[in-house]
């Protein structure tokens, strides 16, 4: 490999490093790939530990060279996203962020929720980390200025649903809203989530006095109830100075090979959100990397970045980083680390927490009592004690058809497959998910119960965790209590719904919010996907099962060699669902009785 050192152009490009098998170990960026390359094989090099071990491992070497240094920045960026290698600083980060869109880019603008930023026209409010606030911000908008929630352009009139006869949308659908008037309401939403509270409350009292002037009791009722839910909700909003704008803080604490980042996120001179990320082994890699990182990687994902990015530390290149982000946002995007004022006790704030999370924060540890992160589960969800092991449950099914059980159990700091079960959920019918979870835990504990000990308290010894979670809502919940019950076993049960992950536990009027990145929240969330994958794919396998399921199969009287000579006469299942009683008869082995049967139980089958 060091023949082809003299080979490799001096120009600006990404490098990759491969181990034997071809797996890549490294991707890096240069502004001069021949001189970086080189740097690696030379004995005065002056690499950190992490770097030279790899070395040891590289067996190959690939490059590309592009137009510029920015180029091979994107590229980098990208080609570590793809490869996730070994050896460079990698976040463990695979959630996509929420973003509320108004859609002003249409006739009758609404309010969803999504994932993904478009240049749509429409304005994007977020990134909300974690979402709870951001469902709270929703619900309010909705609750409060009535607004459509479905999909349809009213660019006809509908007769209006459900939703507007329980007071919940002015149906702009059944052409009785006046579209000028449905503009002020939309105007008011952006004021709200721009965080112009002052400017839309002053506007709103002064329609209100208004419409009392002119005796519309009614319309000013409405708007007197809005300007007080709004005031409400003004109240919880985090406002830090409405001068600052949007801006994204970044803190890093470090401490012995590991590190943590704290990420606020401040919008319209509101905080709307944090995230943080520990790293383990990052003993050697210098703090400006380590930021570089931590920007590269995660503006890499559908998140668009404010035209502030402090820090408490410059970051490696971050000329280029200000460059990149600024296609990204289509203006100008400013990394800098300030020295004084609000955006530095920002600063100094993000580094406080990153440090606190620090301290809590283990390699990797096993759930136990002794470890970090069982003792998180513990504070998070409110235990005595912290849990060793852990089940999971969930059921799959589609509109009741095959529906199936799954439970998974983490123990010792992994998935133990040997205690996976699913069971078919023959007993209930129909499309009963609370059903179908009480009898998926009575069936899991009682059959271990008879394949591992009769007695009760030797049961919840030997195989029943010191937590169950549920992979549902409150419903789920109860009905996984009631099985517990009915059986005698006690122990901690909690259930973990979606959009957004919370988790319900009992005795608790709300619930526990799992999207703040933690280790506790991360695991919880693991293993109920854990859970999720393995009972879909159960589920799966039976759906497919019987697709493939000849009906002829089911039908009384009709053997294997019967439906041989059915299928070597009408060449297919079709052809006999098309032939006619006097046409089977004439097959060998049909009689008028045979015949009748047959088609009674196609007839079935079709239905």
């Amino acid at each position: 490999m060091l023949d082809r050192l003299p080979d490799i152009p001096d120009k600006p490009g990404v490098y990759i490093f491969k181990d034997k098998d071809n797996s890549v170990l490294y991707v890096g960026k240069a502004k001069g790939l021949r001189s970086r390359v080189r740097s690696y094989f030379q004995k005065s090099s002056s690499l950190d530990e992490r770097k030279s071990g790899m070395m040891k491992m590289v067996n190959d070497l690939e490059y590309t060279v592009t137009g510029n240094e920015l180029e091979a920045f994107i590229l980098e960026a990208n080609l570590i996203k793809q490869y996730r290698p070994r050896f460079n600083v990698l976040l463990r980060d695979d959630k996509s962020y929420p973003y509320l869109k108004l859609t002003i880019n249409e006739t009758w603008p609404r309010l969803e929720v999504v994932r993904r930023i478009k240049k749509d026209g429409a304005r994007y409010f977020g990134p909300y980390v974690p979402s709870g606030d951001m469902w709270n911000i929703l619900a309010f908008i909705r609750n409060t200025f009535r607004i459509p929630t479905c999909t349809h352009t009213f660019d006809r009139s509908l007769r209006p649903c459900i939703q507007h006869q329980i007071k919940r949308c002015i149906a702009p659908c059944g052409g009785g809203v006046d579209h000028a008037e449905y503009m002020n309401i939309i105007q008011e939403i952006r004021l709200l989530l721009e965080g112009r509270n002052r400017k839309l409350l002053e506007a709103l009292e002064g329609r209100m006095q208004r419409c009392s002037e002119e005796l519309r009791f009614e319309e000013a009722a409405v708007l007197r109830d809005r300007i007080s839910a709004i005031r409400k909700i003004s109240e919880s909003q985090k406002v830090v100075a409405p001068e600052l704008g949007d801006l994204d803080v970044i803190g890093l604490s470090r401490e012995g090979g590991k590190a943590c980042f704290r990420l606020l996120f401040v919008r319209n001179g509101i905080m709307i959100g944090y995230r943080q990320f520990a790293l383990d082994h990052t003993a050697g890699v210098g703090d400006g990397y380590l930021m570089k990182s931590l920007i590269e990687q995660f503006y890499s994902k559908e998140i668009l970045p404010p035209g502030d990015i402090v820090c408490s530390l410059v970051p490696e290149d971050h000329p280029l980083l200000s460059e990149w982000l600024s296609g990204k946002r289509e203006g100008r995007v400013s990394i800098f680390r300030p020295v004084r004022g609000i955006k530095r006790k920002l600063v100094d704030m993000a580094v406080e927490n990153a440090a606190m999370f620090l301290k809590t924060y283990g390699a990797k540890d096993s759930p136990g009592p002794a470890s970090g992160i069982g003792q998180e589960l513990a504070d998070l969800l409110g235990l005595i004690q912290p849990p060793s092991k852990i089940g999971a449950f969930d059921i799959s099914n589609i509109s009741g058809s095959e529906p199936v059980g799954g439970f998974v159990y983490w123990m010792d700091g992994g998935f133990r497959k040997d205690r996976y079960r699913h069971i078919r959920m023959d007993a209930v019918k129909g499309p009963d998910d609370y059903a179908m979870m009480k009898e998926m835990v009575r069936r899991t504990f009682e059959k271990e119960g008879q394949r591992e000990g009769d007695d009760t308290e030797d049961r919840q010894r030997v195989l029943v965790p010191d937590l169950v979670i549920i992979d549902g809502g409150k419903g789920q919940l109860d009905a996984a209590i009631d099985a517990l019950s009915a059986l005698g076993i006690r122990t901690c049960v909690i259930s973990i719904a979606k959009d957004p992950d919370r988790a319900f536990i009992p005795g608790r009027d709300l619930p526990v919010g799992l999207e703040d990145g933690g280790r506790a929240a991360l695991l919880l969330r693991r293993i109920r996907d854990e859970v999720h994958r393995f009972s879909v794919q159960y589920h799966k396998k039976l759906r497919a099962r019987r697709t493939f399921e000849s009906p002829l199969e089911k039908i009384p009287g009709i053997g294997r060699k019967r439906r041989l000579e059915l299928l070597r006469h009408f060449g297919s299942l079709e052809g006999v669902r098309h032939a006619s009683a006097e046409e089977i008869s004439k097959v060998k082995g049909f009689t008028r009785e045979v015949t009748i049967k047959l088609l009674e139980g196609l007839k079935d089958s079709s239905a």
